[in-house]
């Protein structure tokens, strides 16, 4: 079995795979700085809970964009299934063309998701949504070229410098407002972040049609945590909590 590893801001996400199958997700905090100990034993005692044998994990591949804790994770993994682990960097092979800039400053959470959207869909031009700590977008052409992307504050992030760099606005819900225009202080919040970020999806794609891809059909998918939150809102032609964890898994198989 293969362990998918993705290191975030927020969170460890894992995802325990038999061959293309998802057998189980869990996530664990990467706020508290833990140990490679606190690691490891996180690892084996969430896969033993959820009815696994550790000892049957034979591959690891992971994704950090939390430098600080790469080595702590990675000694996990040796330490507890003696297994030294994949880590996706640019020298991996994906599929793609990275079209950009500095394609080695490409985040390795984005270099996932374009590989996952682009084995979930193949053949077609995508824009990848993946609403995290960070709100990210990546744009990929139907010949699995990387032409960019952009980065904006997550709705945790919008609604922590709200509340800490004002004197009298408080912390609220993240939930699809039930009113447009707010009646209240929270409904200001909740609807200012709900639509803000709706209106930035809809610009972007509405820019992307127009300007990379002449008019042409474009996929829109939605992934990450608050993902979710725009189900019903018309914007996301599909939505893929596992993303990021197909698009290791893929990048696994071409690489091993």
């Amino acid at each position: 079995m293969l362990l998918c590893l993705d290191v975030g801001n927020t969170q460890v996400y894992a995802g325990l795979f038999d061959g293309d199958k998802i057998l189980l997700r869990f996530r664990r905090t990467s706020k508290d700085q833990a140990s490679s100990d606190e690691y490891g034993i996180f690892l084996r005692t969430a896969l033993r809970e959820n009815g696994f044998d550790p000892l049957k994990v034979k591959h690891i591949v992971m994704s950090s964009v939390v430098p600080e804790i790469n080595h702590s994770v990675a000694s996990a993994c040796i330490k507890y299934f003696d297994i030294r682990p994949m880590v996706l960097d640019q020298s991996a092979k994906t599929g793609l063309k990275i079209c950009l800039d500095s394609p080695d400053k490409l985040g390795s959470d984005l270099l996932a998701n374009a590989v996952g959207a682009t084995h979930l869909y193949p053949n077609q031009n995508l824009v990848v949504f993946d609403f995290g700590t960070a709100n990210t977008g990546c744009v990929i052409n139907a010949k699995r070229e990387y032409l960019g992307g952009l980065i904006t504050p997550g709705l945790k992030l919008s609604m922590a410098a709200l509340e800490q760099q004002t004197a009298q606005l408080p912390t609220v819900e993240i939930r699809v407002p039930d009113v447009m225009i707010g009646k209240n202080t929270i409904q200001y919040i909740q609807a200012g972040l709900f639509y803000s970020a709706l209106g930035m999806v809809k610009e972007v794609v509405n820019q992307v049609k127009q300007n990379e891809f002449s008019g042409q059909k474009v996929l829109v998918v939605g992934t990450g945590g608050f993902s979710r939150l725009f189900e019903k809102a018309g914007v996301f032609d599909v939505i893929e909590p596992d993303l990021v964890l197909i698009g290791l898994q893929q990048v696994y198989q071409l690489n091993s």
